[in-house]
């Protein structure tokens, strides 16, 4: 594979960045490798995708990468997409978690699942934690939509993302996605949420 190459652009949630690479063959597309959320900062949110991707910034990305960014947005105006034909790169990521990333990658906007039932559908109704701990190394957040994935009896359980059950919580929202039980507080009105875009 290629270097990576990333770059930034605004949303509703704030900036995101995503990271490619190209592939070896001139006629594949190239497949994202990294996505980040928002920091708390710009600088800080390019620091970070620079970091963990090792890539150069380009202010051109491929026209494919430029298609997914523009599906990003629309998805996190609440024009909800379906990133399951996104080219993904998952090196580094063993057995387990590109089974777990797959099936979460099945879970469609506006639905959500427990770490026990994902771990039940993978056959393995023990592993919620691994499932959890799998979900927390996610390249690809949005993507790989982990935060659709919930602790058991609907609590909003982790998120490893910057901004952490916050962001969840705002994209959740977006998918009009209603929480029973948990940390209501995490969760307000649909209605607040927009307006905090």
């Amino acid at each position: 594979m290629k270097r990576a190459a990333y770059c930034l652009f605004e949303t509703p949630l704030g900036l995101c960045g995503i990271a490619w690479r190209e592939g070896e063959n001139p006629s594949a597309p190239p497949a994202v490798a990294f996505f980040q959320l928002p920091e708390a900062t710009a600088e800080t949110t390019e620091a970070r995708i620079a970091r963990k991707t090792g890539g150069r910034k380009s202010s051109a990305p491929p026209p494919q990468i430029h298609e997914v960014i523009e599906r990003v947005r629309k998805h996190l105006r609440g024009q909800l997409q379906d990133f399951g034909d996104v080219v993904i790169e998952l090196d580094g990521a063993g057995q387990f978690e590109r089974q777990v990333y797959e099936a979460a990658r099945r879970i469609p906007a506006g639905q959500t699942m427990t770490y026990g039932e994902l771990a039940k559908a993978l056959g393995e109704p023990g592993a919620a934690r691994a499932v959890g701990r799998a979900l927390g190394s996610n390249p690809v957040p949005l993507i790989i939509p982990c935060h659709r994935v919930l602790a058991a009896g609907g609590r909003p359980g982790g998120f490893s993302a910057p901004g952490g059950r916050a962001t969840k919580a705002r994209m959740l929202a977006t998918e009009g996605v209603s929480i029973v039980g948990g940390d209501k507080s995490l969760f307000p009105p649909l209605a607040l949420l927009v307006f905090a875009f």
